[in-house]
Protein backbone atom coordinates (compact mmCIF):
# COMPACT_ATOMS: atom_id res chain seq x y z
CA UNK A 1 0.00 0.00 0.00
CA UNK A 2 1.25 3.32 -0.81
CA UNK A 3 2.21 5.70 2.22
CA UNK A 4 1.08 9.42 1.98
CA UNK A 5 3.00 11.97 3.34
CA UNK A 6 1.32 14.83 5.08
CA UNK A 7 1.54 18.36 3.92
CA UNK A 8 4.45 20.34 4.93
CA UNK A 9 6.64 17.40 5.86
CA UNK A 10 10.30 17.66 4.39
CA UNK A 11 12.37 15.29 2.37
CA UNK A 12 14.91 15.05 -0.56
CA UNK A 13 13.68 14.16 -4.13
CA UNK A 14 14.70 10.79 -5.20
CA UNK A 15 15.65 11.46 -8.43
CA UNK A 16 14.58 8.08 -9.33
CA UNK A 17 11.30 8.38 -8.72
CA UNK A 18 11.07 11.25 -11.08
CA UNK A 19 9.32 15.05 -10.81
CA UNK A 20 6.04 15.82 -10.63
CA UNK A 21 4.14 19.23 -10.82
CA UNK A 22 0.74 18.29 -10.44
CA UNK A 23 -1.68 19.66 -7.79
CA UNK A 24 -2.47 16.79 -5.24
CA UNK A 25 -5.80 15.94 -3.44
CA UNK A 26 -8.28 12.81 -2.00
CA UNK A 27 -10.45 11.54 -3.45
CA UNK A 28 -12.79 9.12 -1.92
CA UNK A 29 -10.64 6.20 -3.52
CA UNK A 30 -7.77 7.32 -2.52
CA UNK A 31 -4.99 10.51 -4.14
CA UNK A 32 -5.92 12.31 -7.03
CA UNK A 33 -4.05 14.78 -8.89
CA UNK A 34 -4.36 17.57 -11.57
CA UNK A 35 -2.46 19.52 -14.13
CA UNK A 36 -5.16 22.15 -14.79
CA UNK A 37 -4.35 25.28 -12.75
CA UNK A 38 -5.03 28.80 -13.24
CA UNK A 39 -2.63 31.72 -13.42
CA UNK A 40 -3.82 35.35 -12.25
CA UNK A 41 -2.34 38.47 -12.34
CA UNK A 42 -3.68 41.72 -11.04
CA UNK A 43 -2.28 45.33 -12.96
CA UNK A 44 -2.36 48.64 -11.80
CA UNK A 45 -2.56 51.98 -13.80
CA UNK A 46 -2.09 55.37 -12.86
CA UNK A 47 -3.27 58.47 -14.56
CA UNK A 48 -6.90 57.86 -15.22
CA UNK A 49 -9.52 60.56 -15.92
CA UNK A 50 -12.47 58.35 -16.57
CA UNK A 51 -13.07 54.68 -16.55
CA UNK A 52 -15.94 54.25 -19.54
CA UNK A 53 -13.32 53.64 -22.17
CA UNK A 54 -11.68 51.53 -20.42
CA UNK A 55 -14.66 49.35 -19.34
CA UNK A 56 -15.84 49.68 -23.18
CA UNK A 57 -12.37 48.33 -23.84
CA UNK A 58 -12.54 45.32 -21.85
CA UNK A 59 -15.57 44.60 -22.56
CA UNK A 60 -15.67 44.65 -26.25
CA UNK A 61 -12.58 42.45 -26.14
CA UNK A 62 -14.31 39.94 -23.85
CA UNK A 63 -11.25 39.39 -21.30
CA UNK A 64 -11.22 37.33 -18.77
CA UNK A 65 -11.42 40.25 -16.61
CA UNK A 66 -12.14 41.93 -13.36
CA UNK A 67 -11.46 45.87 -13.61
CA UNK A 68 -10.96 47.70 -10.25
CA UNK A 69 -11.38 51.30 -9.16
CA UNK A 70 -8.36 51.96 -7.04
CA UNK A 71 -10.03 53.31 -3.51
CA UNK A 72 -7.01 55.21 -2.36
CA UNK A 73 -6.38 57.15 -5.70
CA UNK A 74 -9.19 58.69 -7.60
CA UNK A 75 -6.81 58.13 -11.09
CA UNK A 76 -5.88 54.82 -10.74
CA UNK A 77 -7.33 51.10 -12.03
CA UNK A 78 -6.35 47.40 -10.89
CA UNK A 79 -7.13 45.28 -14.29
CA UNK A 80 -6.94 41.42 -12.96
CA UNK A 81 -6.70 38.94 -15.71
CA UNK A 82 -6.32 34.97 -15.76
CA UNK A 83 -5.90 32.04 -18.07
CA UNK A 84 -4.83 27.99 -17.49
CA UNK A 85 -2.17 29.26 -20.42
CA UNK A 86 0.31 31.71 -19.53
CA UNK A 87 1.67 32.40 -23.04
CA UNK A 88 -1.62 34.35 -22.84
CA UNK A 89 -0.52 37.15 -21.00
CA UNK A 90 2.16 38.01 -23.63
CA UNK A 91 0.46 36.65 -26.69
CA UNK A 92 -3.25 38.16 -25.64
CA UNK A 93 -2.80 40.47 -23.31
CA UNK A 94 0.20 42.15 -24.16
CA UNK A 95 -1.61 43.47 -27.39
CA UNK A 96 -4.47 44.50 -25.80
CA UNK A 97 -2.67 46.86 -23.06
CA UNK A 98 -0.33 48.07 -25.52
CA UNK A 99 -3.19 50.07 -27.32
CA UNK A 100 -5.61 52.61 -26.64
CA UNK A 101 -7.08 53.40 -24.22
CA UNK A 102 -4.15 50.88 -21.68
CA UNK A 103 -2.00 52.26 -23.93
CA UNK A 104 -2.10 56.09 -22.58
CA UNK A 105 -1.89 54.92 -18.73
CA UNK A 106 1.08 54.66 -16.64
CA UNK A 107 1.74 50.82 -15.03
CA UNK A 108 2.63 50.67 -11.57
CA UNK A 109 5.13 48.37 -11.18
CA UNK A 110 5.23 47.98 -7.45
CA UNK A 111 1.40 46.76 -7.56
CA UNK A 112 2.17 44.06 -10.02
CA UNK A 113 0.83 40.58 -8.79
CA UNK A 114 1.19 37.20 -10.11
CA UNK A 115 0.23 33.40 -9.24
CA UNK A 116 -1.24 30.10 -9.66
CA UNK A 117 -3.75 28.48 -7.93
CA UNK A 118 -2.29 25.31 -6.46
CA UNK A 119 -4.17 22.45 -3.85
CA UNK A 120 -2.38 22.00 -0.41
CA UNK A 121 -3.33 18.15 -0.66
CA UNK A 122 -6.87 17.15 1.03
CA UNK A 123 -9.17 18.74 -1.40
CA UNK A 124 -11.54 16.00 -3.01
CA UNK A 125 -12.44 18.34 -6.02
CA UNK A 126 -9.30 20.04 -8.02
CA UNK A 127 -11.12 21.51 -10.76
CA UNK A 128 -13.18 23.87 -8.29
CA UNK A 129 -10.29 24.45 -6.08
CA UNK A 130 -7.79 25.24 -9.17
CA UNK A 131 -9.79 26.34 -11.67
CA UNK A 132 -13.37 27.36 -11.07
CA UNK A 133 -13.60 28.87 -7.41
CA UNK A 134 -10.99 31.66 -8.51
CA UNK A 135 -12.78 32.86 -10.49
CA UNK A 136 -16.38 32.53 -8.94
CA UNK A 137 -14.79 34.22 -6.17
CA UNK A 138 -13.45 37.09 -8.41
CA UNK A 139 -16.34 37.59 -10.46
CA UNK A 140 -19.37 37.41 -7.73
CA UNK A 141 -22.05 40.58 -8.20
CA UNK A 142 -22.46 40.71 -4.62
CA UNK A 143 -18.79 40.94 -3.75
CA UNK A 144 -17.31 43.73 -5.50
CA UNK A 145 -14.79 44.46 -2.81
CA UNK A 146 -11.25 43.57 -3.27
CA UNK A 147 -7.93 43.39 -1.16
CA UNK A 148 -4.97 42.42 -2.70
CA UNK A 149 -1.73 41.63 -1.77
CA UNK A 150 1.53 39.37 -1.74
CA UNK A 151 3.49 37.37 1.27
CA UNK A 152 6.55 35.98 2.22
CA UNK A 153 6.81 33.83 5.01
CA UNK A 154 10.33 33.39 7.11
CA UNK A 155 12.34 30.63 6.68
CA UNK A 156 11.93 29.39 10.11
CA UNK A 157 8.46 28.66 9.62
CA UNK A 158 9.69 25.82 7.02
CA UNK A 159 12.05 24.52 9.25
CA UNK A 160 9.18 24.12 12.19
CA UNK A 161 8.08 19.96 12.04
CA UNK A 162 5.59 18.96 10.02
CA UNK A 163 2.72 18.70 12.62
CA UNK A 164 3.53 22.02 13.82
CA UNK A 165 3.40 23.52 10.54
CA UNK A 166 -0.27 22.27 10.17
CA UNK A 167 -1.34 23.35 13.37
CA UNK A 168 -0.02 26.65 12.38
CA UNK A 169 -2.25 26.14 8.76
CA UNK A 170 -5.65 25.09 10.77
CA UNK A 171 -5.48 28.15 13.08
CA UNK A 172 -4.76 30.69 10.05
CA UNK A 173 -7.10 28.65 8.02
CA UNK A 174 -9.97 28.09 10.39
CA UNK A 175 -10.77 32.21 10.90
CA UNK A 176 -10.71 32.24 6.84
CA UNK A 177 -13.21 29.08 7.21
CA UNK A 178 -15.50 31.09 9.40
CA UNK A 179 -15.66 34.54 7.96
CA UNK A 180 -16.31 32.68 4.49
CA UNK A 181 -19.43 31.02 6.60
CA UNK A 182 -20.44 33.98 7.53
CA UNK A 183 -20.56 35.62 4.13
CA UNK A 184 -17.97 38.29 5.20
CA UNK A 185 -14.82 37.22 3.25
CA UNK A 186 -14.14 34.96 0.55
CA UNK A 187 -10.32 34.17 -0.47
CA UNK A 188 -8.15 33.51 -3.08
CA UNK A 189 -4.84 31.65 -2.75
CA UNK A 190 -1.85 31.97 -5.14
CA UNK A 191 1.30 30.47 -5.33
CA UNK A 192 3.72 32.90 -6.91
CA UNK A 193 7.35 31.22 -6.46
CA UNK A 194 9.71 32.56 -8.60
CA UNK A 195 6.84 34.81 -10.10
CA UNK A 196 6.90 37.55 -8.10
CA UNK A 197 9.70 40.83 -8.58
CA UNK A 198 10.49 40.63 -4.94
CA UNK A 199 10.48 37.23 -4.24
CA UNK A 200 7.03 36.48 -2.16
CA UNK A 201 5.39 33.12 -1.73
CA UNK A 202 1.65 34.12 -2.05
CA UNK A 203 -0.64 36.43 -3.17
CA UNK A 204 -3.99 36.39 -1.48
CA UNK A 205 -6.95 38.42 -2.86
CA UNK A 206 -10.30 39.08 0.45
CA UNK A 207 -13.46 39.61 -1.62
CA UNK A 208 -16.87 40.59 -0.30
CA UNK A 209 -19.51 42.57 -0.21
CA UNK A 210 -18.25 44.95 2.28
CA UNK A 211 -15.10 46.45 2.93
CA UNK A 212 -15.09 46.38 6.53
CA UNK A 213 -14.95 42.73 7.04
CA UNK A 214 -11.58 42.36 4.70
CA UNK A 215 -9.74 44.82 6.97
CA UNK A 216 -11.10 43.22 10.13
CA UNK A 217 -10.19 39.59 8.69
CA UNK A 218 -6.72 40.86 7.85
CA UNK A 219 -6.44 42.22 11.55
CA UNK A 220 -7.69 38.82 13.14
CA UNK A 221 -4.98 36.90 11.19
CA UNK A 222 -2.46 39.50 12.39
CA UNK A 223 -2.98 38.01 15.92
CA UNK A 224 -2.12 34.00 14.89
CA UNK A 225 1.43 32.97 15.59
CA UNK A 226 1.69 32.38 11.57
CA UNK A 227 1.16 36.18 11.73
CA UNK A 228 3.05 37.37 13.88
CA UNK A 229 5.60 35.62 14.29
CA UNK A 230 6.30 33.79 10.95
CA UNK A 231 5.98 36.70 8.27
CA UNK A 232 8.71 38.24 6.75
CA UNK A 233 6.21 40.78 5.71
CA UNK A 234 2.66 41.79 3.60
CA UNK A 235 2.14 44.42 0.82
CA UNK A 236 2.03 46.53 -1.05
CA UNK A 237 -2.11 46.28 -0.88
CA UNK A 238 -4.33 47.17 -3.83
CA UNK A 239 -7.88 48.03 -2.34
CA UNK A 240 -10.19 48.09 -4.82
CA UNK A 241 -13.92 48.02 -6.12
CA UNK A 242 -15.40 46.37 -8.86
CA UNK A 243 -16.38 48.53 -11.97
CA UNK A 244 -16.78 45.83 -14.58
CA UNK A 245 -16.31 41.89 -14.09
CA UNK A 246 -16.41 39.02 -16.69
CA UNK A 247 -16.68 35.18 -16.39
CA UNK A 248 -15.81 33.83 -20.13
CA UNK A 249 -14.99 30.21 -19.79
CA UNK A 250 -11.77 28.52 -18.45
CA UNK A 251 -11.68 24.99 -19.29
Amino acid sequence: MQKTRPYGSRRTLNVAEGISISERGRGENGPITSDKRLFMQLLVFDGVTETHALIAAVEAADLPAVLYADVRSSRSVGLLTWTRHPEWFVTGLRPFLNAAPFADLAPRPACTMMGRTYAIGYESDLDEVLVRRPVRHATTAAWPWAVWYPLRRKGTFMREPAEEQRRLLMEHGGIGMAYGRADHAHDIRLACHGLDANDNDFVIALVGKELAPLSKVVEHMRKTKQTSEYMEHMGPFFVGHALWQNTPSVE
